[in-house]
């Protein structure tokens, strides 16, 4: 029997229906690809040490019918991407120097994540792509998720010489993600699982195994950070249960398959495209009705690879046929209950 009652789920409440999100701002507003130009001393990001928190000044401009430019600083970010052999350039954070006007495209925006193409070989435009499209199909199961916009950007350096041209995009800040969802992000550097929401974290894992990503975390971050490993939690204010993981970087995941991606070394497998079920054993009553979310929401979770353009079909097809592998495993209650057998904790 395949999961087709998805409406009586939702009557029982074992699928939650989100409360409705405020409107996010203007840059997350639209998918409308951008494209910006980024200049400043770029390259020099990417020649400091994987935990040098050097930044450089630098312009943002927007090109098109309504073009600005906006002061900034660029600063590298990230753990593995940062390493000289994986990344040849770096992720970026962005950060405004002064407070966007009201009629810019980056009005309420301070900081922003910029995830870039890594290496300068065509290929590496796919893997992105292939991230990018992670982020949006979380998007169609659940407003807290976070915003992304992509863009085709012309790096230039510091002297005013074009460096090269390639997508990238641009993610929502954690606290917007937050605002937006009238929550607020918890600060702590660990949790136990018992203070996650149910429901949220088992959609969260059910996702993450529907894509084939096993770098993440939703308990606890590295040591000096706040929770967590590739997810940020939020809840109510000052709460400390209840909390909904929200997950991101999805560049390990089986679905991306990019060149540099391993499982984790507590999980030896041969390749990031075998799955590993890593939800907590507590949220196995919530597990069904989220991978009946993703069997009901499968049309539009994979149409997302179908409103990236710029994606070839080769890597379109790899990526489907990825995701009807997973779909296979979980459409049924004996995939399921076999999945839900091998649970944490």
């Amino acid at each position: 029997m395949k999961f087709g009652w998805t409406a009586v789920l939702i009557a029982l409440g074992l699928i939650a229906v989100p409360a409705a999100a405020k409107e996010p701002h203007p840059l997350f507003a639209s998918d409308a690809p951008l494209h910006l130009t980024i200049t400043g001393a770029i390259a020099s990001l990417s020649r400091g040490e994987p935990t040098a928190n050097k930044s450089v000044p630098a312009t943002v401009r927007v090109d098109g019918a309504a073009p600005e430019t906006l002061a900034a600083t660029l600063s590298p970010r990230g753990i593995t991407r940062r390493e000289k052999d994986v990344c040849s350039f770096v992720p970026i954070r962005i950060e405004f120097t002064g407070k966007p006007p009201a009629g810019s495209l980056f009005k309420g925006q301070k900081k922003l994540k910029l995830v870039v193409h890594c290496r300068p070989a065509e290929a590496f435009q796919q893997y992105l792509l292939l991230e990018f499209a992670a982020y949006r199909m979380y998007q169609q199961l659940t407003p807290v998720s976070f915003g992304v916009r992509l863009a085709t950007i012309d790096y230039v350096d510091d002297r005013g010489k074009p460096m090269t041209t390639r997508l990238g995009f641009l993610v929502e800040d954690a606290d917007d993600v937050a605002k937006r969802n009238s929550l607020a992000k918890f600060k702590g550097e660990r949790i136990g699982s018992a203070a996650l929401a149910p429901a949220a974290a088992a959609r969260f894992t059910a996702f993450e195994y529907l894509i084939g990503n096993l770098d993440w975390a939703m308990t606890a971050g590295p040591a000096g950070t706040d929770c967590c490993h590739n997810s940020k939690l939020l809840g109510s204010e000052g709460a400390a249960a209840g909390l909904t993981p929200v997950p991101y970087d999805f560049d390990f995941a089986g679905l991306v398959d990019a060149p540099y991606a391993t499982s984790p070394a507590a999980i030896p497998l041969p390749n990031v495209r075998v799955r590993r079920y890593r939800g907590y054993c507590r949220h196995n009553a919530e597990a069904p009705a989220a991978f009946a979310e993703l069997v009901a929401k499968r049309a539009a979770l994979v149409g997302v690879l179908d409103t990236i353009p710029q994606l070839e079909a080769r890597a379109r097809d790899k990526a489907s046929g990825y995701l009807a592998g997973g779909f296979e495993t979980v459409s049924t209650p004996a995939g399921v209950i076999k999945l839900l057998s091998g649970c944490v904790g």
